[in-house]
């Protein structure tokens, strides 16, 4: 019987390695053709897109009205208008408890519609000039504050004091100007004490000798002007303690009773 030789052997072995040798050729020319597709492809993200007017409706409502734009048949138009109303109407149920809600969602729809939208609304539309319009700049107190702890209302109380005729009203100020003079000079110094002399000293300086305290005047204390701060454990577990233990004398008291019987 004639032996097979190492030719023969390694026949069968060559189909097999010709297909593992395309295989990994198609994976990798598949793997190079998806590649190429996501770096050539155009993603979309938000801040590429129009910019909404009111997020709140998301940007589907946006592409629905910009397709109402779109649209030549004023009836079709008017009835895609009053649909996406409704949409809208049931994205913020909120609004149905306020007053002309109807009102606002076709004021919002003329809003997001960027006013350019052709349509029968049974409302005005909203003045533009007075949503563009910007609101009025606060008036700030320019200038140094020459005591920072007293703010800019005590020297204005000072000052509506000072105007007053003598009096009792005008002494009856005068108190309740020290006395939260008092508060704010613990509170923003963080001190626990002050001299009501130092107090009084203070006010004569900033109202120029115009005030001075009354005779017979004891500011209050400072434990009634500023409270203590409650402490986490004292807030948490107040009253717990005094149940525990007085569950545990009941526990022990009915074992008492048990045994006693």
């Amino acid at each position: 019987m004639k032996k097979a030789s190492d030719e023969d052997v390694s026949l069968p072995l060559q189909p097999f390695h010709l297909l593992t040798f395309r295989y990994y050729a198609c994976r990798s020319q598949l793997l190079l053709l998806i590649l190429h597709k996501i770096f050539h492809m155009s993603f979309d993200y938000n801040t590429q897109r129009k910019k909404m007017s009111l997020p709140e409706y998301g940007r589907n409502v946006l592409k629905m009205i910009e397709h109402i734009k779109t649209i030549r048949d004023p009836e079709e138009r008017n009835q895609a208008a009053r649909t996406v109303i409704q949409i809208m109407g049931n994205l913020n149920p909120n609004l149905k408890e306020v007053t002309d809600f109807r009102h606002k969602l076709w004021d919002h729809l003329m809003i997001i519609a960027d006013f350019d939208l052709d349509v029968d609304s049974p409302y005005p539309p909203p003045d533009r000039t007075k949503l563009d319009a910007k609101p009025n700049k606060v008036p700030y107190h320019n200038g140094n504050i020459s005591y920072a702890h007293y703010g800019r209302i005590v020297p204005a109380l000072i000052d509506a004091a000072a105007a007053m005729e003598e009096g009792e009203e005008k002494e009856y100020l005068t108190g309740l100007i020290l006395n939260q003079m008092k508060k704010d000079y613990i509170t923003w110094n963080n001190k626990g004490q002050v001299n009501d002399e130092l107090i009084i000293r203070d006010l004569e300086l900033m109202s120029g000798n115009r005030l001075k305290a009354p005779e017979n005047f004891r500011m209050v204390e400072i434990k009634e002007l500023v409270t203590p701060p409650k402490s986490k454990s004292q807030g948490r577990y107040q009253g717990r303690s005094q149940d525990k233990y007085q569950g545990r004398s009941n526990k022990q008291g009915k074992k008492k009773h048990k045994n006693g019987y």
